[in-house]
């Protein structure tokens, strides 16, 4: 492997698209709520970047961290979960790594303190709850049963609503006046996603992680409820993607978004069947990762049709 491919690798840059589509979507918004307005690409892409960054400094943070507490010698490896696995392989050295975690940490910081000074104070809340997140998601939240839940706070619901503010807030703006309401509901599908990839993604690691500390969700209910959790949340998913428009919220654009609803119902089916199956769970796992992607960006393109 080349050092690229290696660091590919060991950023999980095979994620990073979540990051991607999630700003999508707050940069969408930004530019239908601000229809008079010129769309600003530098601070787009700013927004862009300081995200991806800290999505790629929670995956090395947590890679360290398994390291340490030797859940990547133990894991059942899939494509989507267990780690990259180029520290255990020797392909990186902690060292590197944690420096890359913490260079990333401080650039994601770095752009939500220009934004909060250059569009609203608000972004230094949603910046502090995700660098708290970043560094302690991994030693602190999961050991609690709340990583699950800041994940799908952090990198999801705000970070459609901070890209959104920190597009078009404004210093002096209000806070009932910050954020739509369409904006403010749309950014809990997106959450609740992020909240089942990690969720669907804990099922092969659960004897790993018990032996590392960790306490999720799966660890604390068992596969089988949390299975029926994994359902439910997906119910509920497109159950606000279905009403929104109903209730005069948002376009019928919106109904682009249940597209991937039919293999919702069949990553369902498959993992509250398989719950206790690894093998027969890896292609909901896979079904799983392309209905999180593939709804959050219909839900971008939903708003970008708008424009």
């Amino acid at each position: 492997m080349s050092k690229l491919q290696i660091w590919l690798a060991q950023t999980r840059a095979n994620f990073l698209l979540l990051a991607v589509f999630l700003v999508l979507i707050g940069l969408a918004y930004a530019a239908k709520y601000n229809p008079e307005g010129a769309f600003n690409w530098w601070s787009a892409i700013l927004i862009m970047a300081g995200t991806i960054s800290a999505h790629i400094s929670v995956n090395l943070f947590n890679e360290l961290s398994d390291l340490h507490t030797k859940i990547d010698y133990m894991t059942q490896r899939t494509p989507f979960s267990g780690g990259s696995g180029m520290l255990t392989a020797g392909k990186t050295r902690p060292g590197q790594v944690r420096f890359a975690a913490l260079f990333t940490l401080i650039l994601s910081t770095g752009v939500g303190a220009y934004f909060t000074i250059t569009a609203h104070w608000t972004i230094a809340l949603i910046s502090i709850l995700g660098a708290l997140t970043i560094v302690f998601y991994t030693n602190t939240l999961a050991r609690y049963m709340l990583g699950e839940f800041f994940a799908g706070l952090a990198l999801g619901t705000l970070v459609v609503i901070g890209a959104y503010i920190a597009m078009n807030g404004t210093p002096g703006t209000a806070l009932t006046a910050l954020v739509p309401i369409e904006v403010c509901l749309i950014s809990i599908p997106p959450g609740i996603l992020t909240f089942l990839l990690l969720l669907l993604n804990e099922f092969p690691d659960v004897e790993a992680d018990k032996t590392g500390g960790r306490k999720h969700l799966v660890i604390r209910f068992g596969k089988k409820t949390a299975a029926k959790i994994y359902a439910a949340g997906l119910f509920v998913t497109f159950a606000i993607i279905l009403l929104l428009p109903l209730l005069q919220i948002a376009s019928f654009w919106l109904y682009l978004a249940l597209l991937p609803l039919p293999m919702a119902l069949k990553a369902s089916q498959t993992t509250v069947k398989h719950a206790e199956n690894t093998e027969k769970l890896v292609p909901a796992m896979g079904m799983n990762v392309m209905i999180v992607l593939a709804t959050d960006l219909l839900i971008a393109i939903s708003v970008i049709i708008q424009v």
